[in-house]
């Protein structure tokens, strides 16, 4: 037999190497999840039979209103607000006074009849309701018409002030987020983060631009600077992206992304976010997604990467293209932490 020649001899460790590593990938332990949270819907929701018109004729001759609880299994923010809201006390006693409260699983296949006219599947009523996030709270009236939707958990004096807004009736004479900044003081002074890039016209960047929409009253963004912009993997995917703060109550001008001039405050007014800190997210031009509710690191960035990598060609929907990410991120080795 022939002895080797140099180069025949690195051939044979490129090759031989190249299937340690193939091998090495097989063999790899799959990533871990944690974060996730067992729970169970609490025994005094409505026992409905779906059929969503006659819940509202129930609900309004008891003078109350309608409530979907949209959400998923294992989700630790469908747990935490289930436990400090619906759990026991006086926040539990006032939700089974003014609301009847009906479970919606986002991924569910049960039957949903909205009205004569009108079904879906749990699933296919969570893309109709533009549910991205969970728990989701959908408020209905008397008419079936939505009046507040509050996307992602919210803490509890949050909650019950959305709440009493909507026992109220308050919807008919005023926005949610006017409501909100009568009834407090002033919680939160806007920082400053290096991430941030100043820009005052929207219509001129056709790439991948998250606008974050804060204000004084915001009880969140603290937290949200702290444990979410701040994040290592978040820092990461804000790289890929211009990331633009705004002041929701701001009187200075800007032109949007259609090129009209406005200002800060109007244009939050038109885009009807209300949860702050509230993040959209614009590629090309267009609005892609929003997040107007509680993000942990994971889903935060996560988010930022389905519209600066163009995800969303591929997946119309950012749960649909979450669900395949966990799954190859996991297969990859990568645990995944859904926590704070």
């Amino acid at each position: 037999m022939k002895a080797l020649n140099l180069k025949q001899y690195g051939l044979l460790l490129v090759i031989i190497s190249g299937l340690t590593l193939y091998a090495s990938v097989l063999n790899a332990a799959e990533g871990k999840i944690s974060g996730t949270i067992d729970y169970s819907i609490p025994g005094w929701f409505k026992d409905s039979f779906l059929e969503i018109s006659e819940d509202i004729k129930e609900a309004s001759n008891d003078s109350k209103h309608v409530m979907l609880f949209m959400h998923l299994e294992g989700c630790p923010y469908c747990a935490r607000m289930l436990n400090e809201n619906f759990r026991q006390g006086k926040r539990k006693e006032f939700i089974q006074t003014d609301f009847d409260v009906i479970a919606i699983n986002i991924r569910g296949d049960r039957e949903v009849t909205w009205d004569q006219q009108t079904k879906y599947i749990e699933k296919s009523l969570a893309r109709e309701l533009k549910v991205h996030f969970t728990p989701t709270i959908v408020l209905l009236n008397a008419k079936g018409q939505k009046v507040l939707q509050l996307n992602g958990y919210r803490k509890p004096e949050a909650l019950k002030q959305a709440l009493e807004y909507v026992r109220d009736r308050r919807y008919l004479k005023i926005r949610f987020a006017d409501y909100i900044k009568q009834k407090n003081t002033p919680l939160y002074r806007l920082r400053s983060n290096a991430s941030f890039s100043k820009m005052t016209d929207f219509s001129k960047y056709k790439g991948p631009l998250a606008i974050i929409f804060e204000d004084k009253m915001c009880a969140g963004c603290d937290e949200f600077h702290e444990k979410v912009l701040n994040h290592i993997d978040v820092r990461k995917e804000i790289e890929k992206i211009k990331l633009v703060r705004l002041d929701a109550y701001s009187d200075v001008p800007v032109i949007d992304i259609n090129g009209n001039k406005t200002t800060a405050k109007q244009w939050a007014e038109r885009l009807k976010l209300d949860y702050r800190p509230g993040t959209v997210l614009f590629d090309g031009g267009e609005e892609i997604t929003r997040a107007d509710g509680r993000l942990y690191h994971f889903h935060y960035k996560e988010l930022l990467r389905y519209v600066s990598g163009g995800h969303y060609f591929e997946y119309p929907g950012y749960n649909q293209y979450l669900n395949v990410r966990q799954k190859q991120l996991i297969k990859s080795g990568i645990d995944i932490d859904f926590g704070l």
